[in-house]
């Protein structure tokens, strides 16, 4: 009986230990793809949010673009808070206030992102479908009024979660989360982020792209297949960053119930979390990148950073000398359209002209 009993401590002791190396691992693999998500984030969402608003003239699709650059910039420029909770060991320093704001920016990244994303698959396939209506119909103004719905929607659906968040002390430390996660409430409200932050959207985008893909299909287009698989990335990137996340957060509901479960929870769910967050790095590969406008316009911005910073770099010289030699250039372009065309292909000079020199 003594020999056993030791043996079960022992073995509850290396459990232990290997559960807090599995601990250690995930927090690093967070710390990582956070730190990475915090600095592609800002940076691609930045860029897109200054092409869309200041060089590309304002469309349908620029104001989507813009909407949906803003609520990945958001997110992003708040992971920061996550990282420094992670790297104090889940010691939240940041008071109960900044706690509800940080879930309600995550929530309401979410909701937004994907909300938006619905539009933009719901637009694509009116303009395949219904062309002229679409032209007519879906000005640049009425995507901006439906644009603030989904704000307004979206920070609807977040607040629930914001209340529900709030500052916990355990173990010596203070924790942003929430209250009571296996209560019934709880339950519901993962249930309603499923349902209205994965599942009715993901629908409404594979029944859209698959309209798209039987109009081009119908119209023998050229550039099918080029259409297809840009329809395929979107829809595949779109369900791989979030459907782990969801799933896992179902499982986390139900660990109560089956502590089996536990070990599957505790290293998928900051992995999906990871995941998940990524998505917010790849929406301006994804969304915006692959137009052809917008690549054209992003080369011409980075050219123009780059010429400014030559001529920085070579002062104010260099500057007179472009400006002297461009207006010597002009000097010569005037003159030569006073020139005249005469007999016999010959040029001639009129009047005091003929006593110019070049």
């Amino acid at each position: 009986m003594i020999f056993f009993a030791i043996e079960n401590k022992m073995e509850m002791e290396n459990s232990t230990m290997v559960y807090s190396d599995v601990t250690t691992g995930m927090d690093i693999i967070s710390l990582v793809v956070y730190c990475v998500a915090f600095v592609l984030g800002p940076t691609g969402n930045g860029l897109v949010i200054y092409v869309t608003s200041c060089r590309i003239k304002k469309n349908v699709n620029s104001v989507w673009f813009l909407n949906l650059a803003l609520a990945d910039f958001l997110f992003t420029s708040f992971l920061l808070l996550y990282i420094i909770y992670i790297a104090r060991g889940y010691d939240w320093p940041f008071g109960d206030i900044l706690c509800k704001l940080n879930s309600m920016v995550t929530m309401l990244n979410m909701f937004a992102s994907i909300f938006l994303l619905a539009a933009i698959s719901l637009h694509r396939c009116l303009s395949t479908w219904v062309v002229v209506w679409a032209h007519n119909k879906c000005t640049p103004g009425r995507a901006e009024v439906i644009c603030v719905g989904i704000w307004l929607a979206s920070l609807v659906c977040s607040l629930p979660f914001t209340i529900f968040r709030k500052i916990i002390h355990h173990d010596n430390r203070t924790m942003c989360s929430y209250s009571n996660p296996h209560s019934s409430t709880y339950r519901n409200l993962v249930v309603f982020r499923f349902l209205l932050g994965f599942l009715i959207p993901f629908l409404v985008i594979i029944g859209s792209y698959i309209a798209i893909w039987i109009r081009a299909r119908r119209l023998q287009k050229g550039r099918t297949h080029r259409s297809l698989r840009i329809i395929v990335s979107v829809v595949l990137a779109f369900f791989i960053c979030w459907m782990p996340f969801h799933v896992f957060q179902f499982l986390d509901i139900m660990e109560e119930d089956n502590q089996g479960l536990k070990p599957v929870v505790h290293i998928g769910t900051p992995l999906s979390a990871s995941l998940a967050f990524l998505n917010s790095c790849l929406n301006p590969i994804l969304y915006v990148f692959m137009c052809d406008e917008f690549q054209k316009k992003l080369r011409q911005s980075v050219l123009l950073v780059f010429e400014n910073a030559f001529a920085e770099d070579h002062g104010m010289n260099f500057v007179s000398s472009t400006r002297s030699l461009s207006s010597h250039l002009s000097r010569i372009s005037r003159k030569s359209e006073s020139l005249a065309p005469g007999e016999g292909g010959h040029l001639h000079l009129t009047g005091d002209q003929s006593d110019s020199k070049v």
